[in-house]
């Protein structure tokens, strides 16, 4: 398999000039990560890199991996591991769900991944490894990308971000999820920035959550604990939790379109574009060079745009 799947050299570092913070010296730069294709953008790519490597190197048969009904995960997953030319399956919840219940997963099968739905109470057993055991002896010789790419060759796919910057940056922010990318981001970094992120979910423990992946596979409490002091979560920004979106945010991505020519899906970046935002207004902030991760994701807005009868990206 070709490293070079898909061309990272596409993620520009987009200069975002806001006239308010430009005249507090505020430097804000967008690491587009969005344009690095279609279906496998943002952070997709940077978490699925190694473990398609990892599928080709060790012989393996295929893949699988989990997701919900829009994930995002899921079509990266399926569009990459097809360009790869590897089997794929999709665990997906909702036992309620076909292959015909919405584009995403209609897009997943058409790209060849085999979809298979689970009751909410089995998908939450997908982090327990029993569980993945029992799916391993059926699937013989499967190799498993935990949801959201979320485990070690995602987190060092994640820091090769850093290799693309050639500014200094004093803080970055990142929208978080599993924390795969934010534990990455947090690896690489330089030790003078300070790491931002935003968590996308209701009453998400972001410090423990990062804490546990870090300690797992750095094997070394104190370690994590130090690079953890690095790190600034702003967890007031979910606006009502994973999924959940209101007026105000499309509101705000309409506008971020029509001023910067930047889109934003209203799961992810928007809101930590607009926490981000929020944040910066502290005086703490001025003469700083900042950067925002766009981890991607864009897809889903067409759904969300036929949903709420609106167009996102228009001027």
């Amino acid at each position: 398999m070709n490293e070079q799947l898909f061309d990272t050299t596409k993620s520009i570092l987009q200069h975002i000039d806001v006239p308010h913070l430009s005249k507090r010296g505020v430097q804000l730069f967008v690491k587009r990560d969005d344009l690095i294709h279609t279906e496998v953008s943002g952070n997709k790519w940077r978490k699925l890199k190694y473990n398609l490597l990892q599928v080709e190197q060790g012989n393996y048969t295929g893949l699988f991996t989990f997701g919900g009904a829009y994930s995002n995960h899921l079509l990266a997953t399926a569009s990459a591991a097809n360009k790869a030319g590897f089997p794929v399956i999709g665990f997906v919840r909702g036992e309620e769900l076909t292959e015909d219940s919405n584009a995403t997963l209609k897009r997943c099968s058409e790209l060849g991944m085999k979809l298979i739905f689970l009751s909410r109470e089995e998908y939450g057993m997908r982090n327990d490894k029993q569980y993945i055991v029992e799916i391993k002896a059926e699937y013989t010789n499967y190799f498993f990308v935990p949801e959201g790419g979320g485990n070690y060759l995602g987190m060092v796919g994640c820091q090769e971000i850093w290799k693309e910057i050639d500014c200094n940056i004093d803080h970055v922010f990142v929208a978080q999820g599993t924390t795969a990318t934010s534990c990455g981001l947090l690896l690489g970094k330089p030790e003078h920035t300070t790491l931002h992120v935003i968590p996308v979910l209701k009453g998400f423990d972001a410090y423990a959550e990062m804490y546990a992946k870090l300690k797992w596979f750095l094997f070394q409490d104190e370690l994590a604990s130090e690079l953890l002091e690095g790190v600034r979560i702003h967890s007031e920004y979910h606006f009502g939790g994973y999924g959940k979106y209101t007026d105000e945010l499309l509101s705000f991505i309409q506008k971020t379109y029509n001023s910067y020519q930047l889109p934003l899906d209203p799961i992810y970046t928007a809101k930590a574009f607009y926490g981000m935002l929020q944040e910066l207004a502290d005086v703490s902030f001025n003469n700083k060079t900042i950067l925002f991760v766009h981890t991607g994701g864009i897809q889903v807005c067409k759904e969300i745009e036929e949903k709420n009868n609106l167009k996102l990206f228009t001027n």
